[in-house]
């Protein structure tokens, strides 16, 4: 099937949580978690919820893999928590809740982000990977990274993962 193939076959809407990891935005602060809803209403998405975690060592790894078990979405979308500051965590606990990783997504990411910060783009732990059957997205928390991130990479390719994940889904079982 040919990759044009592959995405009109992809569903059009899919459900997804967005989660912004961050110890000092909430609800009317997060910038970048808003434009990820708003980004993703406008493409014809389905938002399910959208919460703050903290990036607190002792809870976030379990504050996480309970989002993941939930089965009301298919993808998860994250925002925060990309960099390499000391409480810069939501990578190293999403990198442990991926049963696979697409480390495509964040190589190509970051090549992108090169042309508009330049060398800068090297500090940016930005990732995806397949958790529980899920797309997990990882973005940095900036509306430019985001805005980058989920117009050029996500949501182009949104469905067509969520439709290879279900199409292995019904082949494992």
């Amino acid at each position: 099937m040919s990759r044009e193939a592959h995405r009109a076959a992809a569903p059009a809407g899919v459900a997804v949580f967005i989660v912004t990891f961050s110890d000092t935005r909430d609800l009317a602060t997060d910038t970048g978690g808003a434009l990820v809803e708003e980004l993703t209403t406008a493409a014809g998405h389905r938002v399910q919820g959208r919460v703050i975690l903290r990036e607190d060592p002792d809870r976030l790894l379990h504050d996480v893999a309970a989002l993941i078990a939930r089965d009301d979405f298919d993808v998860l979308l994250a925002t925060g928590g990309t960099g390499i500051a000391p409480r810069d965590l939501a990578a190293d606990a999403l990198s442990l809740l991926y049963d696979r990783k697409l480390p495509g997504f964040g190589e190509l990411f970051r090549a992108m982000s090169a042309a508009e910060v330049g060398s800068a783009a090297l500090l940016s732990r930005a990732s995806a990977g397949i958790a529980r059957d899920k797309a997990v997205f990882s973005l940095p928390g900036s509306p430019s990274a985001v805005r980058l991130g989920m117009e050029r990479l996500v949501l182009p390719e949104i469905g067509h993962v969520v439709a290879e994940l279900r199409r292995d889904a019904r082949r494992v079982r």
